[in-house]
């Protein structure tokens, strides 16, 4: 059974620190993008960070950039996400994802580049609820 569990989610308050753990079971870790997305109510999922070993692929959005550091260790078949200095726009649930692609960003129309969409995932975690208090 695939699985992507996610923890470490909690309350915060502004300025604070959260360390997000993926666990995840039943597929080929290593050969897959992993991800995190976020969702904040009436908001729609953004992509946060992603890592992918196979294509050396890193990827921040710009809001968290500087702030959030992901980090893979396949011996534990386990990617964090690291969350310093959290800002309450930060406040959403947290899903792990994982996609076969196995890319974890591309390029745009416009030239720019963009993470991984929700459509283009494969796996998803049930989610952790980070709240940061002002």
């Amino acid at each position: 059974e695939v699985q992507l569990v996610e923890s470490g989610g909690g309350l915060v308050q502004a300025g604070g620190s959260l360390r997000l753990s993926c666990a995840a079971s039943g597929f080929a870790f290593d050969d897959y993008a992993i991800g995190w997305f976020r969702q904040a109510p009436g908001k729609e999922r953004e992509g946060v960070s992603c890592i992918s070993d196979s294509v050396s692929g890193l990827y921040y959005a710009d809001s968290v950039k500087g702030r959030f550091t992901i980090s893979k260790d396949n011996s534990k078949n386990t990617v964090y996400l690291q969350m310093n200095s959290l800002k309450p726009e930060d406040t959403a649930v947290y899903y792990c994802a994982a996609s076969s692609i196995p890319y974890c960003s591309a390029t745009t129309e416009v030239g720019g580049v963009r993470m991984l969409l929700p459509a283009e995932i494969h796996y998803w975690g049930q989610g952790t609820q980070v709240t940061v208090s002002s």
